[in-house]
């Protein structure tokens, strides 16, 4: 009857070590050793060991014992999540991902290997992969009823059914942090940020230590365009966890949102020796190595994500997007093999069409090149719906408010600061030369396309009852001479984190802003506003044949791209005549044929003695985020002004939808002259 004892007693022992393992890790592996010496291999015991000594730092001991187990023990949920863990832990993040799918494959309900692999997922840059790891976590890390219906829904992509059931538990529940974080999950899903932030922020006010929640602020934050808020919250989280590799990742695409791109390549080359077969990182990677100049070593990052993945069409379409890149045959074999695949996915495809389009206009292949840019914007434009009516009508509206009158009643309002120097027109029309040119004075400093003159926009349409469908300028004119002064104020302080150099001026280039003259004048009276003008066929095709990641919806169809230019230097000539003198014109053919009495003329514009530096523009080292980062790296040349008529003969609908604007270029027609 005394047989069975020592089994008891093994098991009580291996019970102990495991309930130790939470609290004394270093305890709990010598309980396993100690096992280990009576009951040599025993699996439980050594899968005890193992995540002691993960636990402990140690995490290439751990892997040493815990990898030989999972590959005997394949069925073993529990040590494929310590292996994970162990991986993780030691750097080898592709491997950890792989361990923790099998752990939840069998065994769902793990909500603590859910989490790791929603770290790991975030850290590889698969945020779509992240938020299902994430929201299972939720559903299987909770006990309460209806939290559980919500999470599960939730994780059924049932989103107005969640969300139902999430505000109902939070009538009973109001505190409830998991609740509140889930529901701006929702809130995040469904576009509505603002919501998210003000939920996540909530969150942290009950809970300061729910690390989850604190990352999903700061990713909020990043959208929001607060890049300073946003790096305080990861900062705050990597004080926690230095090494963790979802908070390095997300750093680093802060850094590269603020222009800091020597840091955020720094961080990028840690998470790549830990996800090194992780072609999107490895992209992301090319992204800021080239705006920072480093060409060779972007190509190089790129080739690298091809090779990983050869369906990437995003990776051939940033080598594209150096401009100065060629491909070479077999690039062009490769990218038609991947055309031929019935299951490439829109979005790769798309990227392809764009990437073989350039590689086949810079082959002289011209009806081919044109053909792949127009299958490429068809993909594009059925992925993002535009109205070019809806367009027209904004113009309409802004033209009727913003009048000489009304101009002239609030004059004197706004910051008085003189810092900002806007640059606006249309994309591809030379602001980026413009930019280079102007950076390269000693008392002006380049940004990137900041987006806060967006985000103000955004904030004064949500003091409306009707956001969504009340346009901001009618806010906006209804503002006091104080509430303008804040709006420029508020302005220059959401700008400043851009500003490494400390020079009196900055240049604020978004091309877009034309839009938003009014309230750029209102809120910044003092500022200079700059116009780059291109040709419009030019201008209009080099944008049709570019690939905008956003932003730019009416560039995929070339009729849009001819009315949207007609808008364009329709609402121009407005502001022209409303403010006289307002805006300098750069027209970037006058400034191809003699760079060096436009650069003086834009210089007297801007209030600043001439210096040479600014026409050896090309030796300025500053990153450079946009298309023309490499071409604006080079003297100007005027190879680029009349390139677009190699593809005159298919420009038929741009050249229509012109009309008069066409006919008269660079002046303005006698129809969209004020009166």
């Amino acid at each position: 009857m005394s047989a069975p004892e020592p089994m008891a007693s093994l098991e009580t022992a291996l019970a102990h070590a495991s309930r130790l393992l939470a609290t004394d890790p270093a305890l709990a592996g010598e309980q396993a050793g100690e096992i280990l010496k009576v009951a040599a291999g025993h699996p439980v015991a050594r899968l005890l060991l193992g995540a002691s000594r993960s636990a402990l730092g140690d995490a290439e001991n751990a892997i040493e014992i815990l990898d030989p187990l999972a590959r005997e023990q394949p069925r073993s949920a529990m040590t494929q999540f310590e292996l994970g863990m162990a991986l993780g832990r030691a750097g080898r993040g592709d491997e950890a991902i792989g361990a923790l799918k099998r752990a939840v494959a069998l065994k769902p309900e793990m909500p603590q290997a859910w989490r790791a692999l929603g770290d790991h997922l975030f850290a590889s840059g698969d945020t779509q992969g992240a938020d299902e790891a994430y929201t299972r976590h939720v559903r299987y890390s909770t006990r309460d009823p209806g939290l559980l219906a919500a999470a599960t829904a939730l994780c059924e992509n049932r989103i107005p059914e969640a969300e139902t059931l999430l505000r109902e538990h939070l009538k009973q529940a109001p505190t409830d942090v998991a609740a509140i974080r889930m529901l701006a999950e929702i809130a995040a899903r469904l576009g509505r940020d603002d919501d998210a932030e003000l939920l996540l922020a909530r969150c942290l006010e009950l809970a300061p230590s729910f690390d989850a929640a604190r990352q999903n602020y700061a990713l909020v934050l990043n959208r929001a365009n607060k890049h300073a808020e946003a790096l305080a919250e990861i900062d705050a989280l990597l004080e926690l966890d230095p090494q963790h590799p979802g908070y390095r990742n997300l750093k680093a695409v802060i850094l590269c949102r603020v222009g800091d791109y020597a840091p955020a390549i720094e961080l990028y080359d840690g998470v790549l020796g830990e996800y090194p077969r992780n072609a999107k990182i490895w992209m992301s990677y090319g992204h800021a190595l080239k705006t920072a100049g480093h060409r060779d070593r972007a190509i190089r990052a790129y080739r690298r994500s091809i090779e990983l993945d050869p369906g990437f069409g995003e990776a051939y379409w940033s080598l594209a997007n150096l401009k100065t890149f060629r491909f070479d045959a077999q690039d062009l074999a490769a990218m038609r093999r991947q055309l031929e695949r019935a299951d490439l996915d829109a979005e790769h495809r798309l990227h392809f069409e764009f990437a073989l389009g350039k590689a086949l206009e810079d082959a002289a292949e011209y009806a081919d090149s044109f053909e792949h840019y127009r299958r490429g914007n068809a993909l594009r434009l059925e992925r993002v719906p535009y109205s070019a009516d809806d367009h027209s009508a904004r113009v309409r509206r802004s033209k009727a408010l913003y009048t000489r009158e009304f101009f002239r009643e609030r004059e004197g309002w706004g910051a008085d600061a003189p810092d900002p120097i806007f640059i606006v027109g249309l994309p591809r029309a030379g602001s980026t030369l413009i930019e280079q040119i102007l950076s390269s004075h000693s008392a002006v400093e380049g940004t990137m396309e900041l987006p806060e003159i967006l985000s103000l926009t955004r904030e004064l349409r949500k003091r409306t009852a009707a956001p969504r469908s009340t346009a901001y300028h009618e806010v906006l004119a209804e503002l006091a001479a104080d509430e303008l002064r804040e709006l420029g104020e508020r302005y220059l302080e959401r700008t400043r984190i851009h500003r490494k150099r400390g020079a009196p001026f900055f240049i604020d280039k978004m091309p877009n802003n034309f839009a938003h003259l009014g309230l750029i004048h209102l809120a910044l009276p003092n500022a200079r506003i700059v116009d780059a003008r291109r040709h419009p066929l030019a201008c209009g095709f080099s944008g049709f044949k570019q690939h905008f990641a956003r932003g730019q919806s009416f560039t995929y169809s070339l009729d849009d791209i001819g009315r949207y230019y007609r808008d364009y230097m329709d609402l121009m000539a407005h502001f022209d005549a409303a403010l006289p003198g307002r805006v300098h014109r750069v027209i970037y053919e006058n400034m191809v044929d003699d760079t060096e009495a436009e650069v003086r003329k834009l210089l007297d514009y801007c209030g600043l003695p001439f210096e040479a530096q600014c026409l050896r523009f090309f030796e300025n080292e500053r990153p450079v985020r946009t298309a023309s980062s490499e071409q604006v790296r080079q003297p100007i040349y005027r190879e680029g002004v009349d390139h677009w008529r190699h593809y005159e003969s298919w420009l038929g609908p741009l050249k229509q939808a012109l009309g008069p604007v066409l006919d008269v270029y660079p002046s303005v027609p006698r129809e969209l002259q004020p009166t």
